[in-house]
């Protein structure tokens, strides 16, 4: 077995040098998930080192001393440094940009258009001034739209400028410049007037941003609960291994002792080897011991690092905070009202029904018909060289040429001698309903889905916190409990050893009262433990669900313990 890992940390690490080797401006994925498991080949490494010298996180000579931690460092490294909680941070942001991508549809948008066209005509009439008529027309347009963000109107202003150079033999301006300048307003009267598909997707989007900050927020409360989790498993981890380390010790020392007896005569060599017996399965207790809090340092580690290349991934973690017993909850009814007003799931759900109420309100409105007020206001102007022309009809003969050009049209526009207005009214509606209709009533239906699911669910909430607080309390009664067995079960252990001591017992039921001993601390460090463990599910269960996150994103589109 030690021969297979020695091969395979030999091949990573001969992976690693080429990589080294080669270096990369940017690492690829196949060289970045070469180191991610060299590191984790050293961090096993590490482990082994410890277990086969019987030392408790026995440090890899590269990763320094121990780390002492409290539990405040671990809930501070775990905000500062938690890849889910970055995670979770980058939510809100990505909402933000969604919703700032919908106000943008509330800004100017301008367009232009240049176009080049040259015609000629067909000699359909006698007045179509020429057998053969060459129209060449220039194009310059430009535009602007702006819609409202107020009651749905659209503003529109549009200015369209032409050349024309023709050969008609009836034309007063050749060239000629025309120039038009309209702005117009459209304002929806019922479809649209308090609520459209863009001021919908806004107010969606904006209540998913109110969803992701609940959201980031339930994934940073059990994140940290997990840490805190985490750290009073290392706890109870380490202490075990000092437990059996002390039982191995014991059981070593009646060894010795027997062996004393038996050199003097006074016990029979046969007696050793229950004693000898017992000691070797202490140390395989130790050794599973051990591997259990090599276990529980790497879980707790997966919520403190940043990466794989984190310096604390590969140092060894000793806990300083012991668990110690802290009153137990009293007020259960306000940790009740505290989480149904300000769970995160709680919330979350109460912005879904939010949302609803907003499709409500869309799919009613798009039900009424179509009434929409236009208005339009508009000025022209023309100019160019004009043409003078004498003589009958069908024999003019052009007489002068007055210099004229694209001023001139300009003037005559700012001087609106020659306006265009224009006011209406359009109304539509489909005869026998239309399809909002039904995605009204069906928003409707959903809607009270969404009040039914948010009513269990502070039933499930109320539940859930009255529960973590009768598992406080249930579990302060096992640490009470097991603190009177554990100190039983040494005056057991004492008194036996002074009867083994003058052969008023024997040697089965000092080690009897050995494995005693060592069960009962057990039980107590994991009373302890859970104790702790339990008074942070009670505060994670007043913030967050089991679990984190569980937000319901609609897109736009359609202090510890």
């Amino acid at each position: 077995m030690k021969t297979l890992i020695s091969t395979t940390i030999a091949l990573a690490a001969l992976v690693g040098g080429t990589s080294a080797y080669a270096q990369p401006a940017t690492p690829s994925d196949a060289e970045r998930h070469d180191l991610v498991v060299l590191q984790a080949l050293q961090t096993y490494r590490a482990g082994l080192d410890a277990l086969e010298h019987n030392t408790n996180a026995q440090p890899d000579p590269q990763s320094g001393a121990p780390r002492e931690l409290t539990l405040e460092d671990a809930v501070t490294i775990a905000l500062e440094k938690n890849l889910d909680i970055a995670v979770a941070r980058l939510e809100p942001q990505s909402v933000d940009l969604l919703v700032a991508g919908v106000r943008n549809t509330y800004r100017p948008a301008l367009s232009s258009t240049l176009g080049l066209r040259d015609q000629y005509q067909l000699p359909t009439s006698s007045l179509n001034g020429g057998t053969r008529v060459n129209n060449a027309t220039t194009t310059y347009n430009f535009g602007l739209v702006k819609p409202l963000s107020w009651y749905g109107g659209t503003f529109t202003l549009n200015w369209t400028n032409s050349r024309l150079e023709t050969s008609n033999t009836f034309s007063t301006f050749n060239p000629s410049y025309q120039t038009n300048l309209v702005a117009a307003y459209v304002q929806p009267l019922l479809r649209g007037f308090r609520i459209d598909n863009t001021r919908q997707q806004l107010q969606v989007s904006l209540i998913n941003r109110d969803i992701s900050d609940e959201s980031a927020r339930a994934t940073v409360a059990q994140t940290l609960a997990n840490v805190r989790n985490g750290y009073w498993d290392l706890v109870f981890a380490q202490s075990a291994v000092e437990v059996a380390q002390r039982a191995t010790d014991l059981a070593d020392k009646l060894v010795l002792d027997n062996q004393a007896r038996v050199e003097v005569g006074t016990l029979a060599p046969l007696d050793i080897v229950q004693a000898q017996a017992e000691a070797a399965t202490r140390r395989q207790n130790l050794a599973a011991a051990e591997a259990t809090a090599q276990t529980a340092e790497i879980t707790l580690k997966r919520f403190l690092v940043s990466g794989t290349d984190d310096p604390l991934w590969r140092q060894a973690i000793r806990p300083v905070d012991l668990p110690s017993l802290q009153p137990a909850p009293t007020d259960i009814e306000g940790a009740v009202r505290q989480a149904l007003s300000g769970r995160t799931d709680i919330l979350i759900a109460r912005k879904n029904l939010d949302s609803s109420e907003v499709g409500i309100r869309f799919f009613r409105n798009q039900s009424l018909p179509a009434l929409d007020l236009n208005a339009s206001y508009g000025a022209q102007g023309l100019g160019g060289t004009s043409i003078i022309r004498t003589g009958p009809l069908g024999n003019q003969v052009v007489s002068d040429r007055i210099p004229g050009g694209y001023v001139d049209a300009l003037s005559l526009l700012k001087a609106r001698d020659f306006p265009t207005w224009n006011l209406s009214i359009a109304m539509s509606y489909p005869i026998g309903g239309n399809q909002a209709e039904a995605q009204h009533a069906r928003a409707r239906i959903q809607r009270t889905q969404a009040q039914t699911r948010l009513r269990a669910l502070e039933v499930q909430v109320a539940a859930e916190v009255a529960n973590a607080a009768l598992t406080v309390q249930s579990n302060l009664k096992r640490v009470d409990a097991a603190s009177a067995a554990s100190e039983l079960a040494q005056k057991r252990l004492e008194a036996e050893q002074s009867r083994f001591e003058v052969g008023l017992t024997t040697n089965f039921f000092v080690v009897q009262a050995q494995r005693d001993l060592r069960d009962a601390q057990n039980t107590e460090l994991r009373a302890l433990a859970d104790y702790r463990k339990s008074l942070v599910n009670f505060e994670r269960a007043q913030q967050a669900p089991a679990g984190g996150g569980g937000g319901n994103l609609n897109a736009a589109t359609g202090g510890g313990q």
